[in-house]
């Protein structure tokens, strides 16, 4: 019989740390027989949350005697937090004990410290942070989402080349259509980088469909949708902040009268179908692409749903080799690249 696949969390890490991410592991294992999962964090408090919960020889606790503060600078916590919860879990993966690594902790410290731990895949310069949101056909997978503030034509090249790989990995898709985050379609617009980066798609065999403008992140027919991360985080955070908006708005105009709160009874199948749909939990779970390992980052205030979520999204990656299958198109493209480059 195989060795269960092992996936390190991050206990500490997050809005709520272990009161969250030991019953969202429990929750995990229940549905799965051949994963195991290391609890990084506080022994004590871990134990804690684990003394009046069902649990097997699947889950192992490695003691960290630190943890890294949601606002702690990342360089602060690379250079003095060398024993926090975050660092050993990425430690674990470096050291081959696990496979990937789960965190809802802060995103700054984990990719600083995930960089210099892992180290990025050949020929690939920067990280990016991908994650999905839902869209007219499905979901979107948006990146970079906050990893790299300034970005050149090469950087975003290499981020389309790596989304679209995760997505042909994950999801099966041959050919998955990769759009160029722009103020609008025509060729004229957007700026050096962007109008450099284009070209640059324009001309590679990637399933490229050209400048997409924000609208199609979530009308359009594109399954990945490529920006720098300044433009990507704003992006990410607008669209949460409607979306708790649009929830918010639908609760008060229902409960404004006896006449209003009739008509929402008669809603309410397809209000319980539109929450499911939209849930944010159902997409928590950023990768960190580029990496030699896989890593996965929480939204730091992830309920047990939520991150059982990022689990899932990790186990799935390991069984894709999404490290490997990403760094195989990076050496095809870059190969590609050089030989137009000679001709």
């Amino acid at each position: 019989m195989n060795a269960p696949l092992t996936i390190a969390l991050d206990a500490m890490g997050g809005d709520f740390g272990p009161s969250v991410v030991v019953p969202a592991a429990l929750d995990f294992l229940s549905k799965r027989r051949d994963v195991a999962l290391i609890l990084v964090g506080n022994e004590e408090a871990i134990r804690e949350q684990l003394k009046d919960a069902q649990h097997d020889e699947r889950v192992t606790i490695r003691h960290a005697s630190q943890a890294v503060a949601m606002d702690e600078l990342p360089s602060k916590a690379l250079r003095n937090k060398k024993d926090s919860s975050m660092r050993v879990a990425i430690d674990l993966v470096k050291e081959g004990v696990a496979q990937a690594c789960v965190s809802a902790g802060n995103t700054g410290a984990l990719m600083a410290t995930a960089r210099f731990v892992l180290k990025t895949l050949p020929g690939v310069d920067r990280p990016a942070i991908i994650t999905a949101v839902p869209s007219q056909h499905g979901s979107t997978h948006l990146l970079d989402l906050g990893a790299n503030v300034d970005c050149s034509a090469i950087h975003l090249f290499q981020f389309a080349v790596m989304g679209s790989e995760l997505i042909t990995a994950v999801e099966g898709l041959a050919a998955p259509k990769v759009g160029l985050l722009n103020i609008g379609e025509e060729e004229i617009k957007g700026n050096e980088q962007v109008k450099q980066a284009h070209e640059l798609l324009s001309t590679c065999d990637l399933n490229y469909v050209g400048y997409v403008e924000g609208d199609d992140i979530y009308l359009g027919d594109v399954d990945v949708v490529v920006m720098d991360g300044f433009v990507g985080n704003v992006a990410l955070k607008t669209s949460e902040g409607v979306a708790k908006l649009l929830g918010r708005f639908l609760s008060r105009s229902f409960k404004q009268s006896w006449l209003t709160r009739i008509s929402g009874l008669a809603a309410l199948p397809i209000l319980n179908r539109f929450r499911r749909t939209f849930d944010p939990r159902r997409y928590n779970g950023a990768s960190l692409l580029g990496l030699r390992g896989i890593v996965i980052k929480s939204h730091g205030g992830a309920d047990r749903i939520a991150f059982e979520n990022a689990i899932r999204i990790a186990e799935k990656e390991i069984h894709c080799n999404v490290p490997e299958r990403i760094a195989q198109q990076v050496a095809i493209h870059l190969d590609d690249g050089r030989k137009r480059a000679a001709g």
